[in-house]
């Protein structure tokens, strides 16, 4: 057998358990049943019995070690002698085989990725997690630091991301990774890195150019990060429930060229949208006026007219009206 050879888990095994209350009671029962026979023994000078009472009283307490308290949503994976022996999973009080122990090999570990991991509503880490080496089945919000990226474009963005995710398979997450916290939050940023290249922070009008950006198509993105981190952390039994984008900006050092390019856009706009309707007021006014008979006006007239009309209804202050008191002509 090659002893370099990686052994990748992929099925979890229920670890046989028996009751622990009654394991607890039957051992305990022993203990002082074998103090009082050791008591008696030594009156009555029975050596095998003497002998038989010491080694229980000696090794008795080992059955001990294979009592299991787990609370709901959380889970032992047992080892036996180095190899896989079963998952423990459910509220409960369990007595398993006293050889065997709980094993997480990233329990204790120091934070290395700047990820924060939020059990409810308060912050935890990852030592905390993996707290006397049993496993959160909970829901987990995992919160990485903003990013720094560059979009389609090639402008540079910070963008930070929130993933909800939970362990599905222990027996994955805690033999074929060393931290399985740590190693999705490297794979979220790896994620949101190829995520958001393929797209840019904004367009003129996805209605018409049927194009999809950061700012305007966020839940598509998402749905894109979520299967992207997913095909990630499959190695590492998690399932990602769902992915969104929290904050997204243009970098500190284009922000503010992007802004009055913004500015100079929604302006334009503006003036356009005004413009389309002022020509129709115009042209209604002109309309209504000969419909009426309120004045009859030659062309050279009507284009006066609908040149001042135009200058009020443009202009970006208010007119100042001037009162002819002669003949127009």
């Amino acid at each position: 057998m090659n002893t370099n050879e990686r052994i990748v888990i992929t099925e979890e095994v229920k670890a046989p358990v028996r009751s622990g209350m009654v394991w607890l009671i039957l051992t305990t029962l022993l203990y002082l049943g074998a103090g009082a026979l050791l008591g008696i023994a030594i009156w009555q000078w029975w050596v095998v019995a003497i002998v038989a009472a010491a080694v229980w009283l000696t090794l008795g307490w080992i059955p001990y070690c294979g009592l299991k308290v787990l609370r709901p949503n959380e889970a032992y994976v047992l080892t036996l002698f180095g190899k896989y022996y079963g998952t423990l999973k459910g509220p409960g009080f369990y007595f398993v085989n006293p050889f065997t122990s709980p094993i997480n090999p990233a329990g204790g570990k120091e934070d290395v990725s700047g990820a924060e991991i939020v059990v409810g509503d308060t912050k935890v880490s990852t030592g905390e997690l993996f707290e006397n080496k049993r496993l959160s089945l909970k829901t987990l919000t995992l919160s990485n630091e903003k990013q720094k990226i560059n979009d389609k474009l090639g402008n540079p963005i910070e963008i930070g991301i929130v993933v909800i995710w939970r362990v599905v398979n222990t027996a994955q997450a805690v033999f074929n990774v060393d931290n399985y916290a740590e190693f999705l939050s490297i794979q979220c940023d790896s994620a949101l890195r190829n995520i958001v290249r393929l797209y840019p922070y904004d367009v003129a009008d996805d209605a018409t150019l049927g194009e999809k950006s950061l700012r305007g198509s966020s839940v598509e993105i998402a749905e894109g990060l979520q299967k992207e981190i997913q095909s990630k952390v499959e190695v590492a039994g998690l399932e990602i429930v769902e992915a969104k984008i929290t904050s997204l900006a243009y970098a500190p050092e284009i922000a503010a060229a992007m802004l009055q390019r913004q500015q100079a856009s929604a302006v334009v706009d503006a003036k356009q949208l005004i413009v389309e309707a002022a020509v129709g007021m115009v042209e209604l006014a002109l309309s209504k006026m000969s419909e009426n008979g309120v004045v009859h006006l030659d062309e050279e007239r009507k284009a006066t007219m609908a040149s001042n009309l135009l200058v009020v209804l443009c202009g970006s202050r208010d007119a100042q009206p001037v009162v002819n008191s002669g003949s127009l002509y």
